[in-house]
């Protein structure tokens, strides 16, 4: 390293000018390290950057403790309470303004208010669930219709439905091969003994 980067390096790391470097150089020999010594002890090395503390509390005004954070997200949260309340109030709601409809091939075969219907289920839901499910794999459809946002229920009505649906086409077709089965196997043992018949014909006329 040459002379005009050593007084470079020492001046990046003390408050000196160039003569003040030079000759700290000159005097340790050129070595960075005992120049950066002699400079040192003059005075003239920038020490590290130190963090000040103080003890005093400066009060700021968008200052929040943590404590009084959570205790606000507390507060803003809804509790329980308010959410079981609020639901309800919503499904009491909901079954005020609605009326509970059943069809089958788009025919309606009867209506109900939906209080009614809840009325039921709560103290017959023994019989009338299980009459209710069984309905649908008949092409007995539900639905509500109201003042009330009723999408929601109906799309699970319908998604009911097409289950349903689905499980009748299964069972019809697993019948109907069951019947293609039942009718080959006829005409194969049909075919079979005819051919036994023919077979045991000519070996009387023999």
């Amino acid at each position: 390293m040459e002379m005009i980067e050593k007084v470079e390096r020492l001046r990046e790391r003390a408050d000196v000018t160039y003569e003040e470097a030079k000759a700290a150089l000159e005097e340790a020999g050129g070595d960075l390290l005992d120049a950066m010594v002699i400079l040192e002890r003059m005075g003239k090395v920038r020490g590290p950057a130190r963090s000040s503390y103080s003890t005093e509390y400066d009060e700021q005004k968008d200052y929040i403790r943590v404590r009084d954070k959570v205790e606000q997200q507390k507060k803003s949260a809804p509790s329980f309470t308010h959410t079981f309340r609020r639901l309800i109030k919503t499904f009491f709601s909901f079954i005020r303004h609605t009326v509970f409809i059943v069809t089958k091939e788009d025919s309606i075969i009867f209506t109900m208010p939906s209080w009614v219907l809840v009325l039921l289920l709560f103290f017959f839901w023994e019989a009338i669930v299980p009459v209710m499910v069984i309905a649908l794999f008949f092409k007995v459809n539900y639905s509500f219709d109201g003042a009330q946002n009723v999408k929601r229920a109906n799309d699970i009505l319908v998604k009911a439905g097409e289950f349903a649906e689905d499980v009748r086409n299964e069972f019809t077709a697993n019948d109907a091969s069951r019947e293609d089965t039942e009718v080959e196997e006829a005409a194969y043992e049909a075919d079979v003994e005819y051919e036994t018949d023919a077979r045991d014909g000519s070996f009387s006329e023999e």
